[in-house]
């Protein structure tokens, strides 16, 4: 029988994933921090990933994530990981990662405890980055989280800070002749939030491009560019061809899973993923309140141990925990946490 995910969220937990959301957001490196960034040919660069989040037709709790890795710049596939997960926080607009970060996470983590020699140099993720209504999209979260480059590659503009979808911003697009070229999407507040790409010679709209984390938007644009055989990008492209298919195969499903509440995806021929692939549900482990010497409003890294675990308050002065299974830090329970470990952060 279908499963419906549970309604939206009381106010108090949105509250606690904004906060949550501003103090990661402190950690956004949004300028190129490795050497094959910043050379014209990418010289270097020889693994690129891609991560994406299927569902299930007619159910909104069961779903697919998946994680390639592929060869660069062949764009031929060096590695897959696709299982089946149940989502345990419901979609709500400008909160996507809280719904799907936590399983990409766990296959990231799988994929360098398995296989470390394929852990990519940078994943691109089907949505937003910078380009968010604050700031701190899912490729930005999952980039924070994991510490890898993240580049935001979304199909459709995310109307924030003034932008949007109107005769002015289409006949840019018009302008737009070959791939590769692009022009920026400025907010209101002056910023530039992402870029508009022609990803394909032969394609009619844009990929809406924008920072998640440790690479400049230049090189992100110039990367998903030489990344795309078709208008998505080969990692992304891969991602969803093969959870779809995992989708089918495991659960016999037919036809195409439904598409996201938030976005659209064409149904692509799919490939195989291996049969020894995990089809357990990933854990989720929310976090808990806990008693910490921590201030209010400060945000904990304990990147001398393995684990990490940020923390923040309530509006009651009470302090909450998230802890985050990553490829970096393992979860313990209960860690101490020492002020000298902390950094602030601003809510």
């Amino acid at each position: 029988m279908a499963r419906k995910a549970a309604g939206r969220p009381p106010e108090e937990t949105l509250s606690l994933w904004k906060r949550e959301q501003a103090l990661l957001k402190t950690l956004v490196v949004d300028r190129d921090t490795e050497a094959w960034q910043r050379d014209p040919a990418f010289s270097g660069l020889q693994r690129v990933g891609g991560v994406d989040v299927s569902f299930v037709k007619g159910d909104s709790v069961s779903a697919c994530a998946s994680l390639v890795v592929l060869s660069y710049p062949e764009l031929e596939v060096m590695y897959e990981d696709c299982r089946m997960v149940s989502l345990t926080a419901p979609y709500v607009s400008g909160f996507l990662a809280f719904r799907e970060v936590p399983f990409l996470v766990d296959a990231v983590q799988q994929l360098r405890e398995k296989e470390p020699r394929l852990m990519p140099q940078v994943l691109f993720v089907d949505g937003n980055g910078v380009l968010h209504h604050r700031g701190f999209g899912v490729a930005c979260h999952l980039g924070v989280v994991t510490d890898l480059p993240c580049i935001g590659v979304a199909k459709k503009l995310l109307q924030v800070d003034g932008l949007e979808n109107n005769a002015l911003h289409k006949e840019k697009i018009r302008l737009l002749k070959a791939g590769g070229d692009s022009f920026p999407l400025m907010g209101g507040s002056g910023t530039v939030l992402g870029m508009a790409l022609k990803s394909h010679d032969h394609s009619t709209k844009p990929l809406y491009v924008s920072v998640g984390h440790k690479m400049s938007l230049e090189a992100a644009v110039r990367l998903t560019h030489g990344c795309c055989k078709f208008r998505i990008p080969e990692p992304v492209r891969q991602a969803d061809i093969r959870s779809r298919d995992y989708i089918r195969r495991t659960l016999g499903v037919q036809g195409a899973p439904a598409l996201r509440p938030e976005r659209s995806k064409k149904a692509q021929r799919p490939k195989a993923c291996p049969q020894g692939a995990s089809e357990e549900p990933a854990e989720w482990r929310p976090g808990h309140p806990s008693e910490s010497p921590v201030p209010a409003g400060t945000v904990c890294p304990l990147q001398d141990t393995d684990h990490l675990r940020w923390c923040w308050s309530s509006t009651d002065g009470s302090i909450f925990c998230r802890i985050y299974r990553s490829p970096v830090w393992r979860v313990k329970e209960n860690p101490v946490i020492e002020p000298k470990d902390c950094r602030k952060g601003s809510a």
